[in-house]
């Protein structure tokens, strides 16, 4: 797996720690941020982890309503919540990440719910995140 993908999987952890627990991000990055301090090989996929779910949260209203716009009537809330944090992610990505293709983008999160969520997932992530590729 590649330091990116490492990264994403860290990325939809914490996001997705935060929306089930209730918690902070804040206080989620920082116990991860201790975590990688004590284990080096978190090192690499740890700057972009926190890169993505820093993004996130600075752009949280915009990437909320661009996944309930292209949700087709579904809710965020109703969202099995790994698949919140994935399109969240990825959304991230595909609107202020110049340098991650929309493919990989799109890829990445499909491969991380389709081992995390429900059967239907994958399917439901990819045409969200398409839809936004393509009205973005």
């Amino acid at each position: 797996m590649s330091a990116r993908s490492k990264a994403r999987q860290r990325a939809l952890n914490m996001l997705f720690s935060a929306d089930v627990r209730g918690e902070s991000v804040d206080t989620i990055l920082a116990a991860e941020a201790q975590r990688a301090v004590g284990e080096p090989d978190r090192q690499a996929s740890w700057l972009y982890a926190r890169e993505i779910v820093d993004g996130v949260i600075d752009h949280r209203d915009e990437i909320d309503e661009q996944i309930a716009t292209h949700s087709r009537d579904w809710k965020l809330e109703r969202m099995p919540a790994v698949d919140r944090a994935a399109l969240r992610l990825a959304t991230w990505e595909l609107l202020f990440n110049d340098e991650v293709p929309t493919a990989v983008a799109i890829d990445e999160a499909v491969e991380l719910v389709k081992s995390l969520s429900t059967e239907e997932s994958g399917a439901f992530v990819h045409g969200v995140l398409a839809r936004i590729a393509r009205g973005s």
